[in-house]
């Protein structure tokens, strides 16, 4: 088995490569080493995937650049593939989420940038259309900066209806549309804002992440700054799962099992109001739920001893499609780990890169 891991870092994109099985691993040196990477994507949906990778250089600035030889080679159009309409007096800073939509549309991928707008590709990446039915929703105005920025960070097309799709966004919240991005709505009843007064609000939540249940598009798993949450119809409503998670529910990142349902991961941090961003008791653990959120286990084995003192990013966590299921994550402190048996072990890949906001793994024969 031959997997491909893309690790997105401050300094820089690497490539990792396996072709054991996933026991042992070759690191490239680091690509666009002066950029920032926070979004990756490893398209499989032809025989020759394509790796997708928003570069964002402080000179240059952010762009898409687009490999269909495992990172051998880029390339990226004379026009800036990403890029608002003049009319919207928006600029782009930087790509957050690059998601392949689905097998039904073999050329669509989708971006999530900041300032929080959603674009369309329909050549597999290469040029992008803003999307404008979300563009222009009364709500756009109104969403605030979270810490990282005001960015569009998860894109969640429905695996069975190309009318259908999901994003989120820090400080928004959850938005739907079911007539192809034409119309958007708010989906976050349940979800907590603690930093807004008043009675929970019909958006504008710190929504971190939302993942897919592999098994039920309707079910939905939600990372919030304040807590962790699932819908089981399709984001109308939400439900606390974080009853068994260590004393801080907050976190960045909540992956789903590709196939068996029920089954997410998270990384818990502490937040307090000075900015205390470390896992609970200095513990680096992956949670584990089997039952969709009603309990949780902590994974460690072949992690670091404590003290640990780094944080994982939203999108720095990821699953492979293989069977079992590759788990893996980068911290802020430049390691990466993946686990070949879905959680239960864990080894190093690599360490002493420079700060890791993404990774992103994929069976590539």
């Amino acid at each position: 088995m031959d997997v491909l891991l893309g690790i997105g870092t401050r300094k820089g994109l690497f490539l990792a490569r396996s072709r054991d099985g996933r026991k042992t691993w070759e690191v490239s040196p680091p690509q666009f080493p002066v950029a920032d990477v926070k979004a990756l994507a490893i398209d499989t949906r032809s025989e020759t995937p394509r790796v997708l990778a928003g570069v964002l250089n402080s000179h240059f600035g952010p762009t898409m650049v687009v490999s269909d030889d495992l990172g051998q080679t880029w390339s990226e159009p004379d026009d800036a593939p990403l890029a608002f309409p003049d009319n919207t007096d928006a600029a782009l800073q930087g790509v957050w989420q690059i998601k392949p939509a689905t097998e039904a549309e073999p050329d669509v991928v989708y971006a999530g940038v900041e300032p929080s707008a959603l674009f369309r590709s329909e050549d597999g990446g290469r040029s992008f259309e803003l999307v404008r039915g979300l563009w222009d929703h009364p709500h756009r105005t109104q969403w605030q900066p979270g810490g990282g920025g005001l960015a569009l960070h998860t894109i969640l097309p429905h695996p069975a209806d190309t009318r259908r799709m999901a994003v989120a966004m820090s400080t928004g919240g959850v938005y739907q549309t079911t007539d192809g991005g034409q119309s958007w709505r708010p989906t976050n009843k349940g979800v907590t804002a603690d930093f807004m007064p008043g009675e929970l609000p019909e958006w504008g939540q710190c929504v971190h992440k939302v993942a897919l249940d592999a098994a039920d598009p309707d079910t939905m798993y939600l990372q919030n700054h304040g807590g962790v949450f699932r819908s089981t119809d399709a984001g109308e409503r939400w439900q606390s799962i974080d009853g068994g998670l260590p004393p801080s529910n907050f976190g960045f990142p909540i992956v789903a099992h590709p196939r068996r349902p029920g089954v997410i991961y998270t990384f818990p941090l502490v937040a307090d109001m000075d900015r205390f961003r470390f896992p609970p008791d200095a513990k680096c653990a992956v949670y584990r739920s089997e039952d969709g959120g009603q309990t949780w286990s902590a994974l460690s084995e072949g992690l670091p001893e404590v003290p640990f003192w780094a944080a994982v990013m939203r999108d720095a966590m990821c699953a492979d499609d293989a069977d079992p299921t590759g788990i893996y994550f980068g911290t802020r402190n430049g390691e990466v780990y993946c686990s070949a048996d879905e959680g239960d072990h864990w080894q190093l890949v690599a360490d002493k890169l420079p700060d890791v906001l993404c990774v992103r793994a994929a069976v590539i024969g």
